[in-house]
Order: C-alpha cells, then sequence, then structure tokens
C-alpha cells in the first residue's frame, strides 16, 4: 500500500488547516502530492424561482476558496509537497469520489463534524456513505473533539495521528490490507497496536475446550500480524479481547492510548448491518480517534 497521493475534502471548518499539517508526517513515508477538493453544494448556487443559476454566487464562492487554497499551498511547498487545487459543483458525496477515482488518489482525507453537548456521534450521514462506497482508504480527521468524561467535558487534539495506530483486526482481507498501511507507515510508527475481539456471543454458545481454543488461535494470529509489524521495524503489542465489538475496540484504544483506529471495511457493513452501521462505521462515528478505513 501507498500514500502517495491524498484528496483532502474540506469545507473549511475551524481545524481544516490543522488536519491538514497532520498529514505532513507522510511526506516520509512517500506522500508527493495533495490534491485541495472544495464542494459547493448544488442548492447553495441552483435555480431559485424566476432567478436561474446563481452565477455571481458561484463565482464569489470560487474565489473565497480558491484564495485559501492557495494560502494553504505556500506551506504544503515549504514542506516540500505537491498541491493541485480543484473546486466542484454539485452533489458532496458523488463529487468526492468522482475526482478520487479522477485522480487516482491512494487516500481520501475528509473531516468530521462538530460534535454538539447533546450529541453522541462525530460523524453525520454522509461521511458514513463516503466510507461505504470509497474504492481507496478513507482517513475521517478529527482534529480537535470535544469527549464527556467522569472528570466532566475535555478537549483531545489529534495532531501525532500516525505515532501510535491500532488496527482492529477481524481477519478478514480488509483487515489484512489495514495491517499494510500500518506497514506502509514504516519510520514514522513509535508503536502499532493490534486487538482483536472475541464475540461474546460465540464465547456464550461454547465450551471451555472450545474458548480455550479460541483463545489460542487468535494469540497465534494476533502474534503472526506483530511478527509482520516487526519485520519492518515497527514496534508492536497484541490485545485480546472478549464482549462486543465496538465498546471493546473503543476502550483498548483508549486505555493502549492509541492515536488512530485502522479497521478493514467488511462485507458485514456493506450487507447485514448497513442500515444499523457494522462494527467499523460504528467505531468511526463514536470514536473521538481519527479512523482510517481500508476497503
Amino acid at each position: 500500500m501507498k500514500f502517495e497521493k491524498i484528496l483532502f475534502h474540506t469545507q473549511f471548518g475551524p481545524y481544516a488547516f490543522n488536519s491538514l499539517k497532520s498529514l505532513f508526517p507522510l511526506k516520509a513515508v512517500g506522500l508527493e502530492e495533495v490534491v485541495l477538493l472544495f464542494v459547493i453544494p448544488r442548492e447553495a448556487v441552483g435555480f431559485v424561482p424566476y432567478g436561474g443559476f446563481l452565477k455571481d454566487e458561484k463565482k464569489e464562492i470560487q474565489e473565497q476558496a480558491k484564495v485559501r487554497f492557495q494560502d494553504w499551498q505556500k506551506t504544503l511547498r515549504k514542506a516540500g509537497i505537491k498541491s493541485r487545487i480543484r473546486i466542484k459543483t454539485g452533489i458532496l458525496n458523488a463529487c468526492i469520489l468522482k475526482t478520487a477515482r479522477e485522480e487516482k488518489a491512494d487516500l481520501i482525507v475528509t473531516g468530521a463534524k462538530k460534535r454538539t453537548t447533546f450529541e453522541k456521534i462525530y460523524v453525520g450521514s454522509h461521511i458514513l456513505d463516503i466510507l461505504r462506497r470509497s474504492q481507496v482508504p478513507v482517513l475521517m480527521g478529527k482534529y480537535m473533539v470535544h469527549i464527556e468524561s467522569d472528570e466532566g467535558p475535555l478537549i483531545r487534539k489529534n495532531d501525532r495521528i500516525f505515532e501510535r495506530p491500532m488496527l482492529a483486526t477481524d481477519w478478514s482481507a480488509p483487515s489484512e490490507r489495514g495491517l499494510n498501511a500500518i506497514r506502509a507507515l514504516k519510520g514514522i510508527v513509535k508503536t502499532a497496536i493490534v486487538t482483536h475481539i472475541l464475540d461474546s456471543k460465540l464465547i456464550h454458545a461454547a465450551n471451555p475446550s472450545q474458548i480455550k481454543q479460541l483463545e489460542k488461535e487468535s494469540l497465534r494470529r494476533l502474534d503472526a500480524y506483530c511478527a509482520r509489524l516487526r519485520e519492518e521495524a515497527i514496534v508492536a503489542e497484541n490485545h485480546l479481547s472478549i464482549g462486543r465489538a465496538v465498546p471493546e475496540i473503543l476502550r483498548i484504544s483508549r486505555e493502549t492510548e492509541a492515536t488512530l483506529i485502522v479497521m478493514g471495511r467488511t462485507g458485514k457493513d456493506w450487507i447485514e448491518e448497513y442500515w444499523l452501521g457494522g462494527v467499523s462505521h460504528r467505531i468511526a462515528e463514536l470514536s473521538e480517534l481519527p479512523v482510517l478505513l481500508v476497503p
């Protein structure tokens, strides 16, 4: 897996530029170019009764985006990263996915929405749709997030996202590609964490001998994943747990001080739990960490 070209989509949220700069460590592992994408919602400049197409409004929005991107490009050049600007008008997700195909991007980066005191999720339906449909990995950035804790409201800044990535694996082919994504980060990862959750329903249906065998086999496979990371000189540790996947993955990510959650997007997310939201999508919604989903 490579990260040579990134499609960075933004609607110019308050921490968008900070989120972009948090990707600069990828320069050390092959990042060459960032394509800066801004999408003007079609309804913002669409037809109005007796008014037609709002050409002046569209031109003004385009120029505003262009000027902001040109300012960002100065920082990218200083970091030795090439960049180009793409400004489109249309349906948000369709434009993002089409541009990723046109640019042959290795990675799509998009931001989470601001989480309010009354919300329990960090992403909206449009981002989940991108996560489900994208044919390339998607990194959902969460530069500054608000967390409700036992000590009260806290603010977390995710500015060193590649230092301690955590792979939550279900042994699927997408999980295997998630492992390869971490291997591709050799040189900028300090420690990688690999975890697997034995589903509590599976444990309840098994006898003690079967449970012991499941644990033994899971640890063997975790050790094999860690060995492959160590081949790339990446320090790796594994964690096995039993319970419900989503809360256990979130718990382990916090206890191990992970900086990024990496998951494969599995068939279960697409079919059996499409409307309810599969495990990887629930993690994207609920985690205060950036999430990298690999198809």
